[in-house]
């Protein structure tokens, strides 16, 4: 029996590799047909689910999704994706593949199957890049320049369809025989395979059990039996009939076009999201460029604080930090002409960043931390003071936390290369002075012109609230701005790190002959403007976290230091917001959203974020689970006159 892993880990698969084929030891069985895997998937499940066929008449900006019971290789998806690609459906369509895995392969073993498939090596070598850490929960991979898109889960089945959203056109009922892993096959699997079909929804497995029929056929998918693969006599084809009953609650018509106010990090990736599936967009600023606010910054650093306890909470920054490293990874080089003085060509660098315990407190919190918790060493693992000071080029006299995949970015240049795309319409220097619906358009008046869409949504930071056209009287929202100031550091004043280093203050890298620290967090100074208090506060932390950090003597209250200001918005529970604003009371809301609240961590809650809200304005499947769509709803934050009078 396996050991119970401590969260988030989960138990990997126990592989055996006979005659080069691999062989599962917890279940008996093999991962695929020893004589032809590939073929045996061709023939279970892309013919008989017809994909050559309903690929080649996916419309532009449409998606076809895929579901699947055990993901095993990857074998079924790489074949999916090889079948999507010699379709060559239009460049905005797009193929889902939703998949659940309860003990994943490890990275190398994945990497062993596939490679006997030299046919698939371009698309095997994109998977196991992006494969995830083996930590429970789901996980989202763009591939394929965002054409393909992943979700896999790791995890029980049931724990999978209850927490996913996604209506699947076709379905892959894979995984180890029912005989051998009876788990992946209960009624209420098939129950929840019916909840998350499309009309018409067809499905395929290599099993041909009179259980698994019958259950199927309850749940209302007529089925038959057609011939195996190989020895294999039967096997299992089935479809729901023409009219199954009403549509699915979130099959939604692709958006006309989509009015996104504010043009920080949030803004300008969800906007670059959905231009790639299609969706026209005009984005809105009141600046006379993107990034003008607190993703303006020359550095920006990669970085989550990972709770002692492992609960929705540190999931939902677990999440956003394994996204947006693989995100920022997949970035193309050189990004833009801006960037061409860059070392590396990229606004992206992925140096490793640490987390110092830099005084007692942290101390214990990271103790504590390991103790409970069990995570794989490729996203954070505990190091001492010298294999510190070894990673960072720092010297250091204190222990902490190393994440391998983290490092910093170039949040301005980032923001400007992401708009660079022709299905995006920028207005810049127009303040928005008023949003209001009339009928089924938003209309946003600002100075220059007023623009009208289907749909809206706010990522103005700090100055989403006021954007909000909720009346006072109802309530109001439990935003507010903190005030960061960040240092300039030249380097002939600091030694260069090899990584971010982080504690009670961050120092990245130089960049064009410059060290960012920072960043203040003042809470009652509303002022755009630097200070040198705020230079001072931030040497000073600077100095107490790294003495060695100075090449003579720390800049003294003499020498002028430059820098910047910038306002983080954060909510009331220090928790993002995303989502529609539907349910908020007071006033008629729907079809704007709002994206916002992101603190200090925007670079790494941004790009999950706006993956997620892309999904749901159009319809596809949701790449956050449940409990974390319930975490980050932005009615959460809105609380009406009535508690206000009973407090």
């Amino acid at each position: 029996m396996m050991t119970q892993l401590a969260p988030p880990a989960i138990e990997s698969a126990d592989i055996r590799w006979h005659d080069g084929i691999p062989e599962s030891r917890t279940f008996g069985d093999v991962y695929f047909n020893r004589d032809n895997g590939l073929e045996e998937t061709r023939h279970v499940f892309i013919r008989p689910n017809e994909l050559a066929r309903r690929f080649a008449r996916v419309a532009d900006g449409a998606a076809f999704v895929i579901g699947e019971t055990g993901f095993g290789t990857g074998l079924n998806f790489l074949a999916a994706w090889q079948e999507w690609r010699r379709a060559n459906p239009p460049p905005c369509a797009r193929l889902h593949f939703v998949s659940v895995e309860r003990y994943p392969l490890r990275r190398e073993d994945l990497h062993r199957a596939l490679a006997l498939w030299p046919e698939l090596a371009d698309l095997a070598e994109e998977l196991v890049a992006q494969y995830p850490p083996l930590v429970r929960g789901a996980h989202r991979m763009r591939l394929d320049n965002g054409r393909v898109r992943l979700t896999l889960f790791f995890g029980d089945v049931l724990d999978a369809w209850q927490e996913l959203e996604f209506n699947a056109d076709a379905w892959f009922l894979d995984g180890f025989a029912p005989a051998l892993n009876p788990s992946m096959w209960p009624d209420e699997a098939m129950q929840q395979i019916r909840r998350h079909s499309k009309r018409e929804a067809t499905l395929a497995t290599f099993t041909s059990v009179g259980r698994v029929r019958r259950a199927l056929e309850n749940c209302g998918f007529q089925m038959h039996k057609a011939g195996g693969f190989g020895r294999k006599r039967d096997m299992l084809v089935g479809s729901l009939p023409p009219d199954p009953g009403p549509a699915p609650r979130n099959d939604v018509p692709q958006p006309k076009g989509i009015a996104i106010i504010g043009a920080g990090i949030a803004g300008c990736l969800l906007a670059r999201n959905l231009a790639e599936r299609g969706v026209p967009v005009t984005l809105i600023d009141a600046a006379e460029q993107p990034g003008a606010g607190a993703s303006g910054n020359l550095q920006g650093a990669l970085y989550v604080k990972l709770g002692v306890e492992f609960n929705a909470q540190t999931q939902l920054a677990l999440s956003g930090l394994l996204f947006s490293q693989r995100y920022y990874a997949s970035l193309p080089e050189p990004l833009s002409e801006s960037l061409s003085e860059s070392p590396s060509g990229s606004c992206w660098h992925r140096t490793g960043l640490f987390q110092m315990a830099h005084n007692e407190q942290e101390r214990q919190r990271q103790q504590r931390f390991l103790e409970r918790n069990q995570y794989p060493a490729d996203i954070v693992e505990p190091v001492d003071a010298g294999a510190a000071t070894d990673l960072t080029g720092i010297e250091t006299e204190h222990s902490g936390l190393w994440f391998h995949n983290s490092g910093w970015l170039q949040p301005a240049a980032l923001c400007r290369d992401l708009i660079r795309h022709p299905g995006i319409t920028t207005l810049f220097s127009n303040p928005v002075e008023s949003l209001a619906r009339n009928g089924n358009q938003w209309f946003i008046a600002t100075q220059r012109q007023t623009v009208s869409a289907a749909q809206a949504v706010i990522c103005g930071g700090h100055h989403s609230p006021a954007l909000i056209p909720v009346d006072s009287q109802h309530g109001h929202f439990r935003f507010k701005p903190i005030r960061g100031q960040v240092t300039h550091l030249p380097d002939h004043v600091v030694k260069a790190p090899r990584a971010v280093i982080c504690g009670p203050r961050y120092i990245n890298p130089t960049c064009d002959g410059v060290a960012v620290t920072g960043a203040t967090f003042d809470l009652h100074n509303a002022s755009p403007e630097m200070n040198e208090a705020s230079h001072r506060e931030n040497i000073d932390e600077l100095h107490d976290m790294l003495p060695a950090i100075w090449l003579d003597q720390a800049p003294g209250p003499d020498q002028h230091l430059s820098g910047r200001v910038g306002f983080r918005c954060t909510t009331h529970d220090y928790q993002p917001a995303a989502g529609a604003l539907a349910a908020v009371p007071g006033a008629d809301l729907r079809d704007l959203f709002l994206l916002t609240g992101l603190g200090s961590k925007g670079l790494t809650y941004a790009p999950l974020l706006a993956e997620y809200l892309a999904d749901t304005l159009t319809g596809e499947p949701a790449c956050l689970p449940r409990s974390l769509i319930k975490r980050v709803r932005p009615e959460r934050c809105f609380r009406p006159m009535a508690q206000e009078k009973v407090s």
